[in-house]
């Protein structure tokens, strides 16, 4: 895993983080905006927005699912300026394309296949393009560049919300803590709920909470069915990272959470706080007296 840091600028246009904004990182040719629809006409105005690109259109399924469509054009603008009248789901567009302009068709043609590949093996959104288009013929060095392009795209996106391309299953890590790379050991949490019978086992690593596959969860979401979570549940279950097992469900692979709460809510099946409900391993204590106490240790002696 390359730990370097990366030094990512936002701008807000307007001044307002939900608007549009342009995306940029020190020393990478690429240019990111994204327009909100609403400000779609002000947006193609921008002498970006009409240069050779890829996009991405997000928006919602009728029942709430993320859907997206991933093209390419010469002239983005004038290829949304279509799009806004033929198709009437999305909300929000980014376009991808670089500060100098120096994309060329065969370029931004493999830039969409990779895209479309990726999309399809995270499947977390789905997506309206029928088919994925085949990769444009380009020369070893030139592949070699616009793979090192994706792999900054790919750090930009998540920082824009937009997580279509993120992976949040992992390998297995084993049943130990084991220490990968110079980070420190990751750290065990369970949650057990007998009356459901339900066991599940979670790594704090990296900054991930990983349920571990193996983990059982609820058959079936048993809270609101507006809650924050819930949405989350089905898709996973959609997915089949959760698939059924008797009268519950089962983690078929390792699963990065974004929180504790959002792990425990999907384990549960309703609406829960994480710090609560996961048990350290192997103190037994909450998630929240087992960070309380570490921070406890970190503060500094008063005689220091």
């Amino acid at each position: 895993m390359n730990t370097r840091g990366r030094s990512l600028e936002l701008f807000f246009v307007d001044g307002n983080p939900e608007g549009m904004l342009t995306a940029e990182v020190f020393n990478w040719t690429g240019h990111v905006l994204r327009i909100p629809r609403q400000q779609i006409a002000e947006g193609l105005k921008r002498a970006e927005a009409s240069f050779t690109g890829v996009y991405l259109l997000l928006g919602e399924r009728q029942d709430g699912g993320p859907f997206a469509y991933i093209g390419e054009s010469e002239d983005v603008a004038s290829r949304l300026r279509q799009h806004d009248v033929k198709k009437d789901w999305w909300t929000r567009v980014v376009i991808i394309t670089s500060a100098a302009n120096n994309l060329h068709k065969a370029h931004v043609k493999y830039l969409e296949s990779r895209l479309v590949e990726r999309a399809r093996e995270v499947a977390n959104t789905e997506l309206e393009n029928a088919n994925t288009p085949p990769r444009s013929s380009l020369s070893e060095a030139a592949r070699a560049n616009m793979e090192s392009f994706l792999d900054t795209l790919n750090t930009v996106l998540p920082a824009i919300r937009v997580d279509m391309f993120l992976e949040r299953a992992r390998r297995d890590l084993g049943n130990a803590p084991v220490a990968i790379g110079p980070g420190p050991a990751p750290v065990q949490f369970q949650l057990v709920s007998p009356r459901v019978g339900l066991s599940a086992h979670a790594l704090l690593q990296e900054g991930e909470f990983v349920v571990q596959a193996g983990s059982t969860a609820r058959a079936e979401w048993a809270g609101v069915d507006y809650a924050t979570y819930r949405q989350l549940y089905v898709e996973l279950r959609a997915s089949g990272v959760l698939l059924p097992l008797g009268d519950l469900c089962i983690f078929a692979k390792n699963y990065a959470f974004p929180s504790a709460s959002a792990a425990s809510s999907v384990v549960l099946g309703r609406s829960s706080s994480g710090p609560k409900e996961w048990r350290h391993v192997p103190s037994g204590k909450s998630y929240k007296d087992w960070e309380a106490q570490l921070l406890n240790e970190q503060e500094p002696s008063p005689h220091e």
